[in-house]
């Protein structure tokens, strides 16, 4: 069995390809563990989605759709370029993005 095998990324690393297509990278200044968390939301976000279409709750699929969207700008995947910030900038995005699906998580 192969291990896994990271995607493979555009010269400058802002982008990886995946099937023939490119995707904005994760910002590589996210500490690991940070990373990790965002990741976890991002996938609980998207099983509700799947959940909230399948049950036919359009409510709770924008609100699934939302967090997904939190999730994805506090990785550097959507939003602001994250080669474009500040480091400052940068870190200020995932805090603020981790802090807030944390929040709604245990609201």
């Amino acid at each position: 069995m192969e291990a896994h095998q990271p995607p493979e990324t555009t010269a400058d690393s802002h982008f990886v390809v995946i099937g023939g297509r490119k995707w904005r990278a994760t910002d590589p200044l996210i500490p690991p563990d940070v990373a990790a968390r965002l990741r976890r939301h991002l996938m609980a976000a998207r099983r509700a989605v799947r959940s909230a279409t399948t049950s036919g709750d359009a409510r709770a699929e924008r609100a699934a759709r939302a967090h997904v969207q939190q999730a994805k700008v506090a990785l550097g995947e959507r939003g602001v370029r994250w080669w474009e910030q500040t480091g400052d900038e940068r870190r200020h995005r995932w805090e603020e993005g981790l802090a807030k699906l944390d929040a709604d998580e245990h609201a």
